[in-house]
């Protein structure tokens, strides 16, 4: 495994302290795949890993890797195969999420990272939970952003034939619809219809990119600018990568030998934005209403965010940085 400084420009943010800092862009080749990865910061007290989620990419976490750097910790977002800078793999059909594990093993050995933290955001947050269960030794705790923890079944109502997940699922179906726009709209429309409250289902008649238009306004936390850079980098790639990964490999764990014990040994913080969409899908409701994570995470705090859409990472971008470092600097790395 090797790492190259890539030709991404790199990314100048100033926070609120006023501290200009440079995040730096590279690519390490593994499992035969030139992974970006954007990093900032010294490890003084340790490293968080930041995994997206979608339609986002390494860029979702700026606001985040300021602020940890800013509290001496490395951080390191790495766009996930098949999405932002990252390669595509020759047989993306063949996807699976010990293809994700192996890239996230790979990214700690590459770098030397005995331990750290990871945050996890939608999708990003399973191998999270993961890699905390299958190498607890290497974790220091975990936070995840609106998805639960559940190892388990749970019985729930199933969403209409129109949600949008059984939707992307239908090989081809999303590549039509998605194809009737650019880049750009397509991820205009992801992001309107992710940012409200209520979950996104298509009447019958009807696609998932009919449900917003042009005339649609942005979130006002979600700027033209943050647009075209979150275009730009699916412009690379496209959608087959991550219509694979997360929606149609949902359920292929690829030979993943999981523990027995399902139990999350290490700490875990839970976001949740309580105006999240995915809050409301019936597996999630009922997986929170059981209290499912109390009983498979050992040592666990949950947060909720009233005003929280499914970006709350984005939208509320204070509140979530002073979770994330509180939770951080309370787990020490060498304790």
């Amino acid at each position: 495994m090797s790492e190259h400084k890539s030709t991404v420009p790199p990314t100048l943010f100033t926070e609120n302290k006023g501290t200009e800092m440079e995040i730096e862009h590279s690519h390490l080749l593994i499992n035969n795949l030139n992974l970006h990865i954007a990093q900032i910061g010294k490890d003084e007290l340790g490293t968080v890993v930041f995994l997206h989620g979608f339609p986002e990419i390494w860029y979702s976490w700026r606001h985040q890797m300021v602020a940890v750097a800013e509290a001496g910790y490395r951080a390191i977002a790495p766009d996930w195969r098949g999405y932002g800078l990252s390669d595509q793999p020759s047989d993306p059909e063949n996807a699976c999420w010990q293809h994700l594990m192996s890239d996230l093993l790979g990214l700690f050995d590459a770098l030397s990272i005995s331990k750290a933290f990871l945050v996890g955001k939608d999708f990003g947050s399973f191998p999270a939970y993961l890699f905390a269960l299958l190498y607890p030794d290497r974790i220091c705790g975990v936070v995840s952003i609106g998805m639960p923890y559940l190892p388990v079944p749970v019985s729930h109502d199933p969403l209409p034939e129109g949600f949008y997940v059984n939707r992307w699922q239908e090989p081809g179906r999303a590549e039509i619809d998605f194809s009737q726009f650019d880049v750009k709209r397509v991820v205009r429309t992801i992001y309107i219809l992710f940012s409200r409250s209520e979950i996104p289902i298509a009447p019958e008649g009807k696609e998932i990119m009919d449900l917003a238009d042009l005339l649609t306004p942005l979130p006002e936390w979600f700027t033209e600018e943050d647009l075209s850079i979150y275009a730009s980098l699916y412009e690379k790639n496209g959608f087959t990568y991550p219509l694979q990964i997360p929606y149609r490999a949902m359920h292929n764990m690829g030979g993943i030998d999981v523990p027995p014990d399902l139990t999350i040994q290490v700490p875990v913080l839970y976001i949740q934005g309580e105006k999240d969409y995915s809050y409301k899908h019936p597996r999630n409701y009922q997986a929170m209403k059981e209290g499912i994570m109390q009983k498979y995470v050992r040592d666990l705090e949950i947060t909720f965010i009233p005003d929280g859409c499914h970006f709350v990472q984005e939208q509320f971008p204070d509140q979530v940085n002073q979770l994330i470092t509180r939770f951080v600097k309370g787990h020490p790395v060498n304790t």
